[in-house]
């Protein structure tokens, strides 16, 4: 993912990228790591509580890994050392009702929203901007980049967020696309996108 910002008619400027000078540093930061790209589809394992009867289980083939959709957690790592979080994909929101009369979709357009929790499941502080590092596709292929905006759905992503390790955030992100497009597909990876390893749950 590669994201630039844009000024869309009205104001609204579409949170999609950092700026020039730090991609550059990021793009360089990537090519040391010496590893090739990677999208994870799997999600993490769910926790599961022993019961008291439980009784030897019968072998069985173990089910094909499914992919990551709706409620599952899929771990990332960053460009850096310890930069690791686990991403998950809570709720979505569409069409997502604008909070206030003054900002809306243009028309034609629909604002979808998706509520994600980041976990820092690292050793070391996470420090980034998740709209930068999220993307949408639909059915056709066709991916478009985050909004600004506030929904009636909950409370909005903060633009920049900084966790210590075991810290979590919890909130949500905009994204605008035609009506008549049928979203299929959610990525987000780390450093603002650029990282080596992007996520990816389908819908």
């Amino acid at each position: 993912m590669r994201p630039l910002i844009t000024q869309r008619p009205g104001g609204t400027m579409r949170r999609t990228a950092i700026a020039a000078t730090t991609a550059a540093l990021t793009l360089t930061l990537a090519a040391c790591t010496g590893t090739e790209p990677e999208v994870a589809t799997k999600p993490d394992p769910k926790p599961t509580a022993p019961t008291a009867s439980e009784t030897p289980a019968k072998k069985t083939e173990a089910p094909a890994p499914k992919d990551a959709g709706l409620g599952d957690a899929i771990t990332l790592k960053g460009i850096e050392d310890g930069q690791q979080i686990s991403v998950t994909l809570k709720k979505v929101s569409d069409p997502a009702a604008p909070k206030d009369e003054f900002f809306n979709p243009d028309d034609g357009n629909r604002w979808i929203g998706f509520q994600i929790e980041i976990v820092n499941s690292g050793t070391a502080v996470y420090d980034d901007s998740p709209s930068n590092g999220m993307q949408i596709a639909d059915a056709d292929g066709q991916r478009f980049n985050g909004v600004i905006a506030d929904i009636k759905a909950g409370p909005s992503m903060a633009s920049g967020v900084t966790l210590k390790p075991g810290a979590k955030a919890l909130g949500w992100l905009v994204f605008e696309a035609p009506k008549n497009s049928k979203i299929t597909t959610v990525q987000f990876g780390m450093n603002s996108g650029f990282s080596d390893q992007t996520g990816e749950w389908k819908l």
